[in-house]
């Protein structure tokens, strides 16, 4: 295939054009160069679709499979006709382009029988031709269904692009980022406004870049062959950051991905933006946090920078907003090798999101249950029922609960025999709702109980979340030393109206990873260790916690949120071994 540069293109037009009529060259030169000819024709699909472009307009068309081609043809001739009619005919010519145009299907130079159905006639290579123009169809060439750059683009934080594929992989797609050459340059149109910045998938721009534009050329690939190039341009120019962020000296612990033999997993509450962006948030919640650090747009850059930065294989999430699960989380953590799965909240807007590390880590199953409806259904927690129904008060404040615990079952690459179930919780968050956390953790640990003998005998348990539980509480009580007795204050947290007597018993043997913090949730009104990571010591022995941000680092800007950390609470990083 040969390529005509604009230059040389006008030069050999004035030249030839003394000679040559100038019809004759622009058919000389089409033919240099085919057009092409998109075809989509997926076997589980009635229709299929035709694209390609016509005298500077695209044309798309959608027809049946089992459609013979002869009235696909005649489709196109009529469409083409019904154009050239409506434009004025201000000179008469002798070109074929006044006349009707010949419109034919080759293999080969042999034309494609008109009576051969559209899903038959169609093949990669085949040359459509009309008039003198000829279109090489490309068959379910690879093509970005979805393509788009964040809104927000800041100095110092990834930009991660949006990018859904079919016919392809994101892995063998090519990508080309540029920066503006001087602000405002790209509106002139000029060859040389954009400079060449980055060929990754994600591009960090630097204080360099700060009042530029950004521009990524992405073109998507399957290994054999490549698809339309996409061009996309930042809405916004390039942003200064915040500076240095609460997470970057951890990062220095978690440059690297661990060995085969390691589980690097983190365990946050992002604070959802249906939470962050409501009136109470920004006037007594957290009224030291400024306005644009409270933006959604604002805190998921420094979200997505966060956990990329610490390299782990299994993160889980809690208070995650749907729209920024699948529009921004995903594609970020997908860039950086890691595939979640989401789990939303009955009646809410946010749930919670399990990620892991493709290149170690298989989904194998989900047993995800509400709680409160998984404690009124379930056979499994009969006993439990009984006991709380004997309190009709208790009954419907637990029954009226929307929490939900997700269960992800994974297996190891590289061993097949370690299985891993994680759970991932957040429980109810009312101070004096102990008693309805207790309930809440006696049903998350017996269903995953259930699924670590019945389902997958033999798998290990790690359990995160925010349990919004203080290491005084009787939740962590059962969790971490077995069983908690039905005289515990924690049944009385709501008052004797709300009061029943259960002892519990916890089924798993679990410690908490990262130890008890002075802290995981830091906000003007309280501060306190409200999150964990809990594993099985004889199954997972703890190698590093990373160190949490100190004091002095929180309380910079008086308490969490701030403009240098997304959130009111702190992740719980730490390396896991298995022995």
């Amino acid at each position: 295939m040969l390529f005509f540069p604009a230059l040389m293109l006008n030069r050999l037009t004035k030249l030839f054009s003394r000679y040559i009529p100038p019809s004759s060259i622009l058919r000389t030169i089409r033919n240099l160069k085919m057009e092409r000819c998109v075809v989509r024709c997926v076997p589980r699909e009635s229709k299929l679709t035709i694209s390609f472009n016509l005298n500077g307009s695209n044309k798309q068309m959608l027809r049946e499979q089992t459609e013979p081609l002869g009235r696909a043809l005649a489709r196109i001739a009529n469409s083409q006709n019904k154009a050239k009619k409506s434009k004025p005919n201000k000179e008469k010519t002798d070109t074929p382009e006044a006349g009707e145009l010949e419109i034919s299907l080759r293999v080969n130079e042999t034309r494609v029988p008109e009576d051969t159905v559209n899903a038959r006639a169609w093949l990669d290579g085949a040359v459509l031709h009309i008039g003198d123009i000829k279109y090489k169809v490309e068959l379910n060439p690879p093509t970005f269904t979805l393509s788009e750059l964040p809104k927000s683009v800041m100095a110092g934080f990834p930009v991660c692009p949006k990018l859904e594929i079919e016919f392809g992989d994101l892995k063998l797609s090519k990508f080309k980022w540029f920066k503006e050459s001087s602000p405002n340059s790209h509106i002139s149109g000029d060859q040389d406004s954009w400079m060449e910045a980055g060929c990754e998938r994600v591009f960090t721009p630097s204080n360099q870049d700060i009042g530029l534009k950004v521009m990524l050329k992405c073109t998507p690939g399957d290994g054999s062959r490549f698809g339309e190039p996409k061009d996309l341009v930042s809405s916004g120019v390039v942003e200064a950051g915040p500076g240095t962020c609460s997470f970057d000296t951890r990062h220095m612990f978690t440059q690297k991905i661990s060995n085969e033999s390691s589980l690097r997993v983190v365990s946050y509450n992002i604070l959802a933006d249906i939470y962050a962006q409501t009136d109470l948030s920004k006037t007594v919640l957290y009224p030291y946090c400024a306005p644009y650090a409270l933006e959604m747009d604002y805190r998921q850059n420094l979200i997505k920078k966060e956990l990329s930065g610490y390299n782990a294989d299994i993160v889980c999430l809690q208070e995650v907003d749907k729209g920024a699960f699948v529009d921004s989380l995903s594609p970020a953590l997908d860039a950086f090798g890691l595939e979640g799965v989401f789990r939303i909240k009955e009646r809410q807007h946010e749930g919670l999101a399990t990620y892991f590390r493709r290149s170690k880590l298989r989904l194998v199953q989900q047993y995800d249950i509400m709680l409160s409806e998984a404690l009124k259904t379930d056979p499994l927690h009969r006993e439990l029922m009984e006991k709380v129904s004997t309190n009709p008060s208790l009954k419907e404040k637990i029954g009226s609960r929307s929490t939900m615990l997700q269960v992800t079952v994974l297996q190891s690459l590289c061993d097949p025999s370690r299985i891993l179930c994680v759970g991932n919780t957040h429980l109810y968050w009312h101070p004096k709702g102990g008693n309805i956390r207790l309930v809440q953790i006696a049903v998350a640990l017996k269903h995953m109980e259930q699924v670590v003998t019945e389902k997958h005998p033999g798998a290990g348990l790690i359990f995160s979340g925010d349990f919004n539980s203080t290491p005084s509480s009787g939740l962590f009580q059962l969790v971490c030393e077995g069983s908690v007795s039905e005289n515990h204050d924690d049944w009385a947290s709501n008052g004797p109206e709300e009061q029943i007597q259960v002892g519990l018993m916890n089924p798993f043997q679990l410690a908490s990873a990262c130890g008890v913090p002075a802290f995981t949730n830091y906000v003007g009104g309280f501060q306190g260790c409200l999150d964990y990571i809990f594993v099985e010591p004889h199954v997972l022995q703890v190698e590093q916690v990373i160190p949490l941000p100190s004091l002095q680092e929180v309380t910079t800007c008086v308490a969490l949120p701030s403009v240098s950390h997304p959130s009111d609470h702190i992740a719980l990083v730490c390396d896991l071994k298995w022995k």
